[in-house]
């Protein structure tokens, strides 16, 4: 009994098709869960960053394992008084478990085509989001992964028929984790059910890059974006915002604390301004007239045409500077 539930559970795990390419061979690895790869690195040793760690013909650590095990065991098939090589095992394999999720191929006019078996459902209540991933800091983006946010009741069978039967999308792997809310402290102990979520990361055979991407674009794009998004969402402003309160609640029932600038604006922070630009506005008077009496000594004469363009232009600039 607990070998089908671990055998059924590892067919959960993957769905690898028969020929994946390199990329998404070394995305698949990349994305390994924690656990799963330091116990790889604990009896293989570590893997290198962008390598795969499956062997040449598409197998998996765990798969070539297994297929190992049942080499020795002599359980697997024999072919022409032979038992059937790594590749012919594990293109078996990913037929069966295409097999059992649902799935059969059939051929019309001499083409073979995927079709999902099974009841169709209209107008599903059921919400699918598409997030980007989580990449780490300095870490490529992953284009053969998709990130999706999913009701609790979806399971990996029903991600992969909808993602194949709506949109054509071949996965190669789907791993899915329950996000619980935090327990808040306080008197009203009771958890946000909008906290709490399911997220479902899914092996893509073919690449997908997430659209309107920052990182790609170029710097007047992406000023105008996080200029766009400013303006609709406001989260830089949301979150000035939540840190000035948070400085109110908490720090400013101390005794003897004041905000400090720019966070209060008091009368004494005003005047100082105003005696720092009226200073600086002296300044450049004070200089512009000592370069007239040094043209006025070397003969020339004085032009008041070009200074009311540039040097107004400039001494406005300053001033604003200084704000």
């Amino acid at each position: 009994m607990m070998q089908a539930l671990a055998f059924t559970a590892r067919r959960l795990y993957s769905t690898a098709p028969t020929s994946l390419p390199e990329a998404a061979r070394i995305a698949r690895t990349t994305s390994t869960p924690l656990a799963v790869r330091l116990r790889r690195r604990k009896r293989f040793g570590p893997t290198p960053d962008g390598v795969s760690d499956s062997t040449p013909e598409g197998l998996t650590p765990t798969e070539f394992a297994r297929y190992k095990r049942f080499k020795a065991l002599e359980t697997l098939e024999v072919i022409d008084g032979e038992q059937v090589t790594d590749a012919e095992w594990i293109e078996k394999l990913n037929a069966r478990r295409s097999r059992v999720r649902g799935f059969k191929t059939v051929e019309r006019d001499g083409v073979e085509e995927t079709e999902v078996v099974g009841r169709r459902v209209y107008l599903p209540n059921i919400i699918i989001r598409l997030v980007r991933n989580n990449t780490l800091k300095g870490q490529p983006y992953n284009p053969y992964e998709a990130t999706f946010r999913i009701p609790k009741s979806v399971t990996k069978t029903d991600m992969r028929s909808y993602l194949l039967a709506v949109y054509g999308v071949k996965t190669t792997y789907i791993r899915t984790d329950n996000y619980i809310a935090p327990e808040p402290s306080g008197r009203n102990r009771v958890r946000k059910a909008f906290k709490t979520y399911k997220r479902a990361v899914v092996g893509l055979v073919d690449p997908f890059h997430y659209p309107h991407r920052i990182e790609n674009m170029s710097d007047k794009e992406r000023k105008d974006r996080m200029q766009w998004i400013e303006d609709n969402f406001r989260i830089m402003s949301t979150r000035m915002m939540r840190k000035f309160e948070l400085l109110r609640m908490t720090k400013g029932q101390g005794k003897g604390w004041n905000m400090k600038e720019p966070l209060a604006t008091k009368r004494s922070h005003i005047l100082r301004l105003v005696a720092e630009r009226r200073e600086k506005r002296e300044g450049l008077i004070i200089d512009q007239v000592q370069q007239w009496r040094e043209t006025r000594e070397k003969g020339e004469a004085i032009s008041l045409e070009p200074i009311s363009k540039t040097q107004s232009d400039a001494t406005t600039q300053q001033v604003a500077t200084t704000n």
